[in-house]
């Protein structure tokens, strides 16, 4: 029994002593060495959260799948107003009074149908269009990119956005719009006695009586209208997102469909100011076939140009301006909408904070 005291007296004391030690651990002040490397392991942990976050982002064929379903929904709902704005564009005799009695016009005359004319053209060449504008978007986005930090500068932007609309406007703007605009300008009630029967046969007759580069024509305009309005767009879209939403590339954040649309409003407004005389040159370019001298109005962008400031005044630069106004900016606004949401269900899929 005297052992046994003896033992648990010494466990007791072995106890106390311990306890006194951890006390001390406790009661010791940290070092600021100790701190130093505290903070290190802090900042190398968020550091490589950092990494993580800017090295994901979300791969340029989803983008330009998102651009395509986008694409479609604008041709289907925004068609009418650019048959009126081709229209307008065309009229050089004064035959509508405005872009209300253009279409009226046309409903009265022709049908409302005919207010999806070349919808089959249309429809195909935008959702290849955004397909194409938004991949490449994303791939010259990466070539500008900072390697260290993952942002891209307003400088590269606007490169981006003018090389995408480059492509796109060689690639598939200017040949699906010069069918498209044949198409348009036909008037009448008998489709039997339209010069096209459709866009494959307007492709093949045009390729006949023009040759290929037929379907080239207005390609100068063209790639300066699309590249000077993606350069605009893409640009003005990021800043629109910042500015309204704060909504930064790769913060996680996901917009509302109609935080979208008023971000792709905005941007869709600036380009038609600054580009309406290549839009009005490139639609007379498409349009003007050869007379029966085998001649043709218009020589090229600039003789246009100087053609219809000439005979028509500066103000007939910008005809159609209007009708491009209620087609280019509701047109980005859809399209945004239907891209952001596609690219943010990508997102909240596959990624965690990737850049939109």
């Amino acid at each position: 029994a005297a052992e046994s005291k003896e033992k648990v007296a010494q466990h007791m004391e072995e106890l106390s002593k311990n306890s006194d030690i951890t006390n001390k651990i406790k009661e010791e002040p940290v070092t600021a060495e100790a701190r130093r490397g505290a903070e290190d392991l802090v900042e190398m942990s968020s550091s490589a959260k950092t990494d993580s976050k800017s090295q994901a982002s979300i791969p340029p064929y989803m983008k330009a799948i998102s651009g395509s379903l986008g694409g479609v929904v604008e041709a289907c709902c925004l068609q009418p107003i650019d048959v009126i704005k081709t229209r307008l564009q065309l009229d050089r005799g004064g035959a509508y009074k405005g872009i209300a009695h253009c279409g009226s016009t046309v409903v009265r005359t022709e049908g409302v149908r005919a207010l999806w004319k070349g919808l089959t053209p249309f429809a195909t060449h935008l959702t290849l269009k955004y397909t194409l504008r938004m991949g490449s978007n994303a791939m010259f986005q990466n070539v500008f990119k900072d390697s260290e930090t993952g942002k891209v500068s307003n400088h590269g932007r606007l490169l981006s956005g003018f090389g995408a609309g480059v492509l796109e406007a060689l690639a598939i703007v200017t040949p699906f719009e010069v069918v498209k605009i044949r198409l348009q300008q036909q008037k009448g009630l008998s489709p039997e006695l339209f010069k096209y029967k459709g866009p494959i046969h307007c492709a093949r007759t045009i390729v006949r009586e023009e040759s290929i580069l037929g379907l080239w024509s207005g390609a100068a305009p063209t790639v300066m209208r699309n590249g000077t309005n993606q350069a605009v767009m893409f640009t003005a879209k990021n800043s629109f997102d910042v500015l309204l939403w704060n909504k930064h590339e790769g913060d996680g954040q996901a917009l509302q469909p109609w935080q979208s649309m008023i971000s792709g409003f905005l941007a869709g407004t600036a380009g038609p100011f600054c580009t309406g005389p290549f839009d009005v040159v490139k639609t007379r370019l498409m349009a003007q076939t050869r007379d029966g001298e085998g001649g043709l109005k218009y020589k090229g962008m600039v003789h246009a140009i100087r053609t219809i400031y000439a005979e028509e005044g500066l103000v007939a630069l910008w005809r159609g301006l209007l009708p491009r106004l209620m087609r280019i900016p509701p047109g980005q606004a859809i399209m945004w909408a239907v891209a952001d949401q596609v690219t943010g269900l990508y997102e909240k899929r596959y990624l965690l904070n990737a850049p939109l």
